[in-house]
């Protein structure tokens, strides 16, 4: 059954109400057809998906058939894009067509969606290969939803960074997701395919945003000298649920020792965001697989591993929740807590120098039933030494 044909998705977020998102276009829809070649997909009354999107009603489905579409794509209503297996846009050169809520930058979108409820895309292949970035600015994003909330899945969003004299240039997202003058955005992201992009994979920020992150595979580029990766973001006071992705090979080059790295890329990054959720992911080959800023975390059945230079799981935040995450191949340790009253037990803890690192001055942390095995130090509390300044958050 398809995201759009579910008639309520029941999400449970800690310490949030039941957050209920309504079907994602209505079932009394019409049906539009859209082909570069009609020929190919008989019923085609439209060769480009924009000018299908211009005509179309809200409700209405979209099929959108095999081929390449170079087009920017802008949705302003309640819309179900359900591409075929092979249909691919790559718009090229991409331009800006809006602005960050945040700074009000300009942003160049492949996919915007702005000021709508129950838009849903799924299937379609986004690729940006042909952005032809030129600068730093205007921001590279493949999907952006802004102040509007719906669903991707069963995509894959891919090549959105730009030439290699600007990889140090903090741009080229994935899928962005923000909020901003009191208004809100819910978006489920599910099953997508997502790499090869400059800085961060998925991105949810700002309160007001609401990101449900499930069973994508998110790969970094690997060893870079530019933009420190992030794999998945939620930050800024955005909420959300972190849930069976795959994160790997987010790592910044320069970030080589304890003593001198300036810049830390991460697989799963919260970022001055309370009561997320981080279960079961497997995230692998980064400096931090995964890093919690924040309060009220709960942080279960996770697998991390090879984290180069620092933690495989590390919390700077008060009243967490860590429990039964496998950890090992660490370089400083598996589990590094920097804050008061958070529990940790259940976690099995291989290969690390350290197995977890409590610093000093905290209080009310509760440690029990951790399993260690190939770690020489079970334990230790030294000095408090924050990372915050070393990540970089997208936003």
């Amino acid at each position: 059954m398809k995201l759009s044909m579910i008639a309520f998705l029941r999400i449970w977020l800690p310490g949030f109400a039941l957050v209920l998102i309504p079907p994602v276009a209505s079932a009394w829809g019409q049906q539009i057809v859209v082909a570069p070649d009609t020929s190919e997909c008989p019923g085609a009354t439209f060769h480009q998906i924009q000018a299908a999107i211009d005509a179309a009603n809200p409700g209405d489905h979209l099929r959108v058939c095999r081929g390449i579409y170079p087009e920017q794509l802008s949705i302003t209503k309640a819309l179900d894009l359900d591409a075929d297996n092979g249909a691919i846009l790559q718009p090229g050169p991409l331009v800006a067509n809006t602005t960050s809520l945040f700074d009000s930058s300009p942003i160049a979108a492949a996919i915007l969606v702005a000021n709508a409820s129950n838009v849903s895309i799924t299937g379609l292949i986004v690729d940006g290969v042909h952005n032809s970035a030129t600068q730093c600015s205007p921001d590279l994003i493949g999907i952006m939803f802004r102040n509007a909330s719906g669903s991707i899945a069963h995509a894959a969003i891919k090549n959105f960074a730009l030439r290699s004299s600007l990889t140090g240039c903090q741009s080229g997202n994935a899928i962005f997701v923000e909020s901003g003058a009191g208004q809100s955005s819910t978006v489920l992201i599910d099953n997508c395919a997502i790499h090869d992009f400059q800085k961060n994979g998925i991105t949810g920020n700002e309160i007001g945003t609401t990101v449900l992150i499930r069973r994508n595979v998110v790969t970094g580029i690997g060893p870079t000298t530019g933009a420190a990766q992030n794999g998945i973001q939620i930050g800024f006071g955005a909420q959300g649920l972190i849930e069976g992705n795959t994160v790997t090979n987010n790592l910044s080059s320069p970030c080589s020792s304890v003593q001198t790295c300036q810049s830390v890329a991460t697989n799963i990054l919260v970022n001055g965001s309370d009561g997320v959720r981080i279960s079961g992911n497997t995230a692998g080959l980064s400096q931090v697989p995964i890093f919690i800023d924040g309060n009220n975390a709960q942080v279960f059945d996770n697998e991390a591993f090879s984290a180069y230079v620092f933690d495989a799981l590390r919390v700077q935040g008060d009243n967490s929740q860590i429990h039964r995450n496998r950890l090992y191949n660490s370089s400083e340790s598996a589990i590094y807590i920097m804050g008061n009253n958070n529990h940790i037990s259940e976690n099995a803890i291989e290969d690390s120098p350290i197995g977890i690192l409590l610093a000093r001055g905290a209080y009310g942390n509760l440690l029990f039933a951790n399993f260690f095995a190939a770690t020489p130090i079970e334990i230790q509390d030294p000095q408090a030494q924050s990372l915050a300044r070393a990540v970089q958050p997208m936003r």
